[in-house]
């Protein structure tokens, strides 16, 4: 379990490098810019879940921002376009690596999410703070 910790950590890592660059490109400095409502709600989420919660939990409460991700960059990926500023992000999301990420992910939901009503109510929750931080894209006065 560990080792593939360790991998989905270094996942986030690749993340945050390509959301740096991205920042870098738009001019954001990330270590100053306050994070959204939506965001802090779903990180501090994340968060609570990990440290306070048996490892299967903290798996599904991760879960669904993975598999999201992977669905989306992979059906933009398949659409085939040219060029453009996403490109890095869909062939991020989209690649092979990120979907072993995705399914090893789900790899420990099945092998140590103890199936509770705990459990849903946290699948459920982190479905709500995807939808809210997507949702609040719509929002944002740029």
């Amino acid at each position: 379990m560990f080792q593939v910790f360790h991998s989905l950590a270094a996942g986030v890592l690749t993340e945050l490098n390509l959301h740096d660059r991205y920042a870098k490109t738009w001019g954001v400095e990330l270590r100053t810019v306050e994070p959204g409502a939506a965001t802090r709600q779903y990180t501090d989420f994340l968060l609570n879940t990990a440290w306070s919660q048996e490892p299967g939990t903290a798996a599904v409460a991760m879960s669904p921002c993975m598999r999201l991700y992977a669905f989306l960059g992979q059906a933009l990926a398949a659409q085939g376009q040219a060029s453009h500023r996403y490109s890095q992000w869909v062939d991020t999301y989209s690649s092979n690596e990120f979907e072993t990420l995705a399914q090893q992910l789900e790899q420990l939901v099945d092998n140590y999410a103890v199936d509770t009503p705990l459990l849903h109510r946290t699948y459920r929750y982190a479905m709500e703070c995807e939808l809210t931080f997507f949702a609040a894209a719509w929002t944002i006065v740029g």
